[in-house]
């Protein structure tokens, strides 16, 4: 045996020490001694895989939010948390340190002398406390994250309403119940906790009895202590019965959501008598305590309290549904539908809607459009869709570069209200040829400029007239622009480093590009090793640390994608999906609308919603918050915008300093505003129900609506932004409107618009038509535009001739009180993804008719002339309607020179379109320029047999050529 390992046979053998003779056991030597520098350097590796990365995180969290402004709200978050965890983990450990130590110490009688060798009083000590003290930071950690649960009851306020039922106000609900219900569990927990771990120390002190005796005798002492935690377990189970009830107000088993009457009548009932025999046996068990034999009466109750649960949770209320609801279900649950009718339209703010009659005349006529000249100037021909390849096609200039989205927005422009769309151009790093670091963190740190068109106006060649476009932006509109560099957008978060001794990219321009270096004050200081030390450990990042292009004033910018900016400064709000890019006093800013929602709302209504970052189920909904964000040196702003909502009442109260008065909004960002389309569409699909106020009308679903899609599955007839005028109103404004129709039928029942402008922001108004009239719907359109032989063959052709015809958005314009249906009709070539605006298919009283621009079509649609709606469009010669129309057959030299002429006109076209690099455009003129070269040969005096042929057979033979 190794002699190193085992120097003494005493330690393996036993042997005399001069003791008596008693055995000496000898602890093994461990083979390995570490020196003191080893454990120096263990704990310094332990320090810098485990503790310095996470003081990274937290210190350079606290960096951004210290720089930004708000640290503030840092704290406010951090510091509660902290405190929730450290309060729930000291009176668990108390609770647990004290009822295991109290079984210990009742057991110690019982323990044998052999056993107590090995685990006397102080080692028991020790583990009592360790045991409990994990267990307490568990239990602080299970916690800690309903520290804005916490914070909202501490800061809760009134909603000004109450529930029928138990007549408490709404934020009762809202704020203090789910508290109350977090503490009830919370104090179950410990207790349960408590009571499982003394138990087992019980029944391990007790094992040896019972195996020796064979019959289980449980001690006073422990008789009592167990009956004392089974008290306090059952008074705080009374209370959890309690809380149930008012969790009957968002029952789903009714005829509609809340309370109904088999909640009330039968399930009310049995909480109530669950929670007075609960209390009942509780205090059956403290007489326990004292008078041994009431323990059987106990037993009886928790029996009774179980065969309750059964019976009157479960048996009971069936028997009322079944008997008594369903063969009277109006009458019994009339009183609950009401209830819940009012609640929901409370809670999704649309009480206050206002309405009005319509009834349609038979159609547009050219006055009402003269009268109405702001609305139909601003009609919407371009949809987002076609509209995003064309600006991606056009306008992206380098790869680099990418349109994210595009926006819809209005401005004055020369006097005139112009609905305009705008986009602006963001740096895509996964485009760069080179992706080095040096280039995605210090040259490539920005998008520039933005591009913006009419929603009205079109090019020659189908393409949309911008009034802003190229690198550096050119305007031909009054819209002054001084910052157009894009360093926080709608991209995938990245973070870059500005102010070093590395000029970023700025823009291309020629075969130099132009260099700049970052002006603003956006992101944190980076200049010393500390920190360069942080941000390395932070985004794993070493080259952080070893470049040498950082000086004094480098900053890092990061959570630059501005929803996750904004989400981390606030994350308790919810944020629409959809920000918007805009023009404020010359620079680039984005207004991202952001909501309160809860789910507790008694009665009211639940949907199921997608916003931003989550999924989630909601029953009340405002848009209380305006954030914006600019572009250039993110700096952000929360405006409230609803305070009279109380849960933003609430959050301001708790993070003051994160949020501003809309009165300190300027007037030039209130221009752009806007009632923001998530909201309006969760609001437009409740009142598409909820518009029924009469509760046997809402029982029967008697006048269901719907809004829809279209036939044809592609376009979408979602709500969209507008500038039109409403009848009542002088001026037109900007709002956001959607169309009705009833349930199964495609006729048209009323719109909804939701107003965006001045004193009228925010208002919801409905106009109702007649139901006993037929107002056609976008699919009668639709399907009236399919059955339209010119427009049908057309597109019959275009898809035949290896094109994709592509419909845009169909558009409900409401015009005096007559309906005006517009659909602009896109067309791509399969090798391109370039769409062009070919056609403008406007209806009005059952009539379909289409042109080359929206003024042509009303032409053809009213028969006379539409004074001032001429755009660059309009001048053009509809070159696919002269090219496709059937030709005679020539025989005079007349006739030739008509058709040298049009050969000619082609000709001049694609040569134009080669000029501007149309390839597209180019290959359709040359096409053309084909066909008349064919009829030109046909036609000509060289014996042709077709000349032969009578004129009508003729014409049929010309359009197939054509065709």
């Amino acid at each position: 045996m190794n002699k190193k390992w085992f120097p003494d046979n005493n330690w393996f053998n036993g042997g005399n020490d001069g003791d008596g003779g008693r055995e000496r056991v000898r602890k093994p030597k461990f083979p390995f001694k570490l020196s003191r520098p080893l454990w120096l350097l263990l704990v310094l590796a332990i320090a810098a895989l485990v503790i310095l990365p996470a003081f990274a995180d937290f210190y350079t969290e606290l960096l951004w939010f210290k720089a930004r402004g708000i640290s503030s709200v840092f704290w406010k978050r951090l510091i509660p948390q902290g405190i929730l965890f450290l309060a729930a983990a000291i009176v668990a450990f108390a609770a647990y340190w004290v009822n295991f130590r109290k079984a210990v110490s009742n057991v110690q009688p019982m323990i044998t002398p052999e056993i107590k060798k090995f685990i006397g009083p102080h080692v028991a000590g020790i583990v009592i406390t360790v045991v409990a003290l994990i267990f307490a930071i568990f239990n602080g950690l299970s916690v800690k994250g309903d520290w804005a649960m916490v914070l909202r009851y501490l800061h809760g306020s009134s909603f000004g309403h109450s529930d029928p039922i138990f007549g408490h106000d709404v934020g009762f609900y809202v704020f203090s119940l789910p508290f109350y219900s977090f503490i009830q569990s919370w104090l179950l927990g410990i207790l349960s906790m408590c009571f499982i771990g003394s138990t087992a120390v019980y029944m391990v002190a007790m094992l040896p009895t019972i195996q020796q005796e064979g019959r289980i005798s449980i001690p006073k002492f422990t008789q009592i202590h167990l009956t004392i935690l089974g008290v306090f377990i059952v008074m705080i189970w009374a209370a959890g019965y309690w809380l149930q009830r008012f969790y009957l107000l968002f029952s789903e088993r009714g005829v509609a959501f809340g309370a109904s009457y088999t909640d009330i009548h039968a399930d009310l009932l049995a909480l109530n008598v669950m929670a007075v025999i609960t209390v009942v046996v509780g205090v059956l068990l403290i007489i326990t305590i004292f008078k041994k034999s009431t323990w059987k009466f106990s037993a009886g109750l928790v029996g009774l309290l179980i065969a309750t649960s059964i019976i009157l949770r479960g048996f009971y209320p069936g028997i009322i549904q079944k008997y008594v609801v369903e063969p009277n279900e109006f009458q019994k649950e009339k009183e609950y539908i009401e209830y819940n009718i009012q609640a929901t339209r409370d809670a999704y703010d649309i009480t206050g809607l206002k309405q009005v009659d319509m009834t349609p005349k038979g159609g547009v006529t050219a006055s009402d459009l003269e009268v109405n000249f702001q609305t139909v100037q601003n009609i919407r021909l371009w949809d987002y869709r076609p509209l995003l390849r064309t600006y991606k096609q056009l306008q992206e200039i380098r790869s680099y570069y990418d349109f994210y989205d595009v926006d819809i927005d209005r401005y004055n422009i020369d006097g005139d209200y112009r609905q305009v769309i705008l986009s602006g151009r963001e740096l895509k790093l996964s485009e760069l040829q080179n992706p080095t670091w040096v280039n995605t963190r210090l040259e490539f740190t920005h998008g520039y400029g933005f591009v913006m068109n009419p929603v009205n106006e079109i090019g020659s060649s189908g393409l949309p007239i911008l009034w802003a476009k190229d690198i550096p932006p050119k305007l031909s509109v009054p819209i002054e622009i001084n910052r157009p560099e894009i360093y926080y957008g709608e991209q995938p978060d990245s973070y870059v480093f500005v102010n070093t001794t590395v000029e970023e990219f700025d823009y291309p321009k020629g075969d130099a590009n132009a260099r700049t270096t970052y002006q603003g004050s956006g992101g944190v200081s980076i200049g010393n090793f500390w920190r360069r030390l942080m941000y390395a450990m932070k985004f794993g990042d070493t080259k952080i640390l070893f470049t040498n292009v950082f000086t004094d004033k480098s900053n890092i910018l990061l959570n630059r994608n501005i929803q996750n900016r904004l989400y981390k400064a606030a994350p308790f709000l919810l944020f629409d999906s959809d920000p918007y890019l805009t023009i404020i006093e010359g620079r680039l800013v984005w207004i991202q609308d952001a909501y309160t929602v809860t789910d507790s709302y008694p009665y009211s209504e639940p949907t199921n919603i997608a916003g931003g970052r989550e999924f989630r189920k909601i029953n009340y909904i405002r848009n209380s918050v305006k954030a914006t964000v600019d572009a250039y040196d993110g700096t952000m702003k929360f405006y409230v915008m609803n305070e009279e909502d109380p849960i933003i009442k609430t959050w301001s109260e708790i993070f003051p300093d994160l949020f501003t008065s809309s009165e300190k909004m300027s007037e030039s960002l209130r221009s752009h505003i806007r009632y923001p389309k998530g909201l309006f569409d969760i609001q437009s699909q409740i009142y598409r129900t909820y518009h029924m106020e009469n509760a046997n009308t809402f029982y029967n679903k008697e006048d269901l609506w719907e809004t829809m899609g279209s036939t044809d599955g592609k376009s979408s007839l979602s709500a969209y932004y507008i500038i039109m005028k409403l009848i009542q109103e002088e001026n037109a404004e900007f709002m956001l409107i959607s169309p009705y129709m009833p349930v199964d039928r495609d006729n048209m029942i009323a719109w909804m618009a939701g107003r965006c402008d001045g004193e009228n922001y925010g208002e919801l108004l409905v106009y109702n038509f007649p139901k006993q009239e037929l107002i056609y719907g976008p699919s009668q359109i639709e399907a009236l535009t399919d059955q339209t032989p010119e427009i049908s063959s057309q597109l019959s052709l275009w898809s035949q001739r290896g094109s994709d015809v592509i419909r845009g958005h169909l558009l409900v314009i409401p015009v005096e009180n007559a309906l005006l249906y517009v659909q602009p009709l896109y067309l791509k070539a399969e090798t391109s993804d370039l769409p062009e605006l070919k056609r403008v298919i406007v209806s009005t009283g059952g009539k379909v008719v289409w042109g080359p621009t929206l003024q042509t079509a009303l032409e053809k649609l009213l028969g006379e002339k539409i004074p001032g709606l001429a755009t660059e469009m309009d001048e053009i010669v509809d070159v696919d309607t002269e090219a496709t129309a059937p030709l005679a057959g020539f025989t005079g030299d007349e006739n030739l020179s008509d058709l040298i002429q049009r050969a000619q006109e082609h000709w001049n076209r694609s040569q134009e379109a080669l000029k501007r690099s149309d390839w597209q455009g180019y290959g359709e003129q040359m096409e053309k320029l084909e066909e008349a070269l064919k009829l030109l040969m046909e036609n000509s005096p060289s014996g042709q047999t077709e000349q032969q042929l009578p004129l009508q057979e003729k014409e049929s033979q010309g359009s197939d050529l054509l065709n």
